[in-house]
């Protein structure tokens, strides 16, 4: 088997960074799917491995991407909600590759601000969508040739179709004497799961299996996360649903039938991102580049598919807390092998900078994931991960701000319940509310147990954790949130 020393002895190696919006894993068949087929990931996870265990600091889009380019957690890069673009004097991995030598490229989403001051840097070529973009025919944006901003283009066909071409074009392109990091990142699936032509009708025939959470009541949970506004019955009939909800349904039947028109449009526009995909393997096969070329797939956060009768993300809880994290590079990853170690989106940063030989400077506070993909997981590997969502009660779906830590048997959760003056976190100061899973028990986490005599042990270790994360990691602790859990564990 290869060693991480072989990397560096070989030719210096490229990266393909495919990442996708709002992908959950299971809705990749590699990852176990009963609703999808996504045969060329899987070819990756064939020909690599696949994280079991990779997770997100916080479900949201903008500061998920600041932390994968930055390596650092939301509360040190400034971008804590959607409202907070990234400063683009930031250190990032690109910067760091492209004054290694690296040829650097971006096309596709960007989502972190645009203008003089969060224009993408550290690429040699760039062209994104502003803010979300549009599905078909999207306007784009890329710098201007006086180096003055950026202008728009007006681009005409599918967006996951015209982000793929952009970046075959720039590998047709590029110097083929100096190794590079291409960074292709889709719009797909993110709300509103417009498909292609191509699969419009895919799923008109069948029936996709509702999850076993899909009429979850919440009973037990907190009272914020039962205020939550992401159930079925808060999908837009005409925006999300493109239909007219039939008369005459009951309240199951209608949420059934609401699951059915989101479910299969969300796995439509996935259809569009599979087939690219697979147009990019095949260019790398075609091209003789895929011996050396590091391809991962990943999705900026997860995202509930029905479970919990939820769609979107933001949570704490399993569906969106995960990541897929799919990687091949021959001859250091062995093919056909699975990773149960966690992995966070910081990590995403340290891992290209040291595949490269690139140092890894000390301010970014993810380790590289290389010996764990090479099958040669450090004995002191990190057991637990910690995660924040600033945002509370935003007007899209009134989640509640919350932090908590998660270990590989179970997981703690603080709503502390205040927006602390962050830009896009609208919502009262409420008070605060923990909850606790048992994930080797109830890996659905359906039963909170934080007032369950019997975790009470449980409890009080990761409440130590949680303290020791925060204080690792240089985050403050919520005052109140504390005080609740002392009082919750007395």
């Amino acid at each position: 088997m290869s060693s991480i020393s072989s990397v560096s002895s070989m030719k210096q190696r490229n990266i393909l960074f495919i990442m996708s919006d709002d992908h959950a894993a299971h809705a990749i068949s590699a990852y176990g799917s009963v609703i999808n087929e996504t045969p060329n990931l899987d070819r990756i996870a064939a020909d690599g491995m696949r994280l079991n265990a990779c997770f997100c600091t916080n479900s949201i889009c903008t500061p998920s991407r600041a932390s994968i380019l930055t390596g650092t957690y939301n509360h040190v890069n400034g971008v804590t909600t959607l409202d907070t673009h990234m400063d683009n004097t930031l250190d990032t991995f690109p910067k760091r590759l492209q004054a290694a030598g690296y040829q650097t490229a971006m096309f596709g989403k960007w989502h972190l601000g645009h203008g003089p001051e969060h224009d993408p840097t550290g690429f040699d070529q760039w062209r994104v969508l502003p803010g979300q973009g549009h599905y078909h025919n999207p306007v784009m944006l890329e710098p201007r040739n006086d180096d003055r901003g950026h202008e728009v283009i007006e681009r005409g066909g599918y967006v996951t179709d015209l982000i793929t071409a952009d970046s075959l074009r720039w590998l047709e392109m590029r110097d083929p004497d100096r190794p590079f990091a291409l960074m292709c990142h889709h719009k797909a699936p993110h709300r509103t799961w417009e498909p292609s032509s191509k699969h419009f009708t895919l799923y008109d025939d069948v029936d996709i299996p509702e999850p076993r959470t899909l009429m979850d009541d919440h009973e037990g949970r907190a009272d914020v996360v039962k205020a939550m506004e992401m159930r079925m019955m808060d999908l837009d009939p005409i925006i999300d649903l493109k239909a007219l909800v039939p008369p005459g349904l009951s309240e199951r039947d209608e949420i059934s039938w609401r699951y059915q028109r989101y479910i299969k449009d969300y796995l439509r526009v996935i259809a569009s991102i599979d087939d690219n995909v697979g147009r990019m393997l095949d260019w790398l096969d075609d091209n003789g580049l895929a011996e050396n070329t590091l391809v991962i797939y990943t999705s900026d956060q997860g995202f509930f598919l029905g479970d919990h009768g939820w769609f979107d993300k933001r949570m704490m809880y399993e569906e969106s807390l995960a990541m897929p994290f799919l990687a091949r590079l021959p001859g250091v990853i062995p093919a056909g092998s699975t990773s149960d170690a966690m992995a966070v989106n910081v990590d995403f940063a340290p891992t290209f900078l040291d595949l490269a030989g690139v140092d890894v400077p000390s301010e970014m506070q993810g380790r590289s994931l290389l010996p764990v993909l090479s099958d040669a997981e450090p004995n002191d590997w990190p057991e637990s991960m910690y995660y924040r969502y600033w945002m509370h009660g935003d007007w899209a779906h009134n989640v509640p701000a919350h932090y908590g830590v998660r270990t590989k048997t179970h997981k703690l959760i603080g709503y502390y319940n205040d927006p602390l003056g962050q830009a896009g976190a609208d919502g009262p100061v409420q008070p605060p509310e923990w909850e606790l899973f048992d994930l080797v028990a109830d890996p659905a986490e359906m039963r909170n147990v934080i007032t369950d005599p019997a975790y009470g042990a449980v409890a009080r270790e990761l409440q130590m954790e949680l303290r020791r994360l925060q204080t690792e990691l240089g985050d403050e602790p919520h005052a109140n949130a504390d005080a609740e859990l002392e009082r919750l564990l007395a």
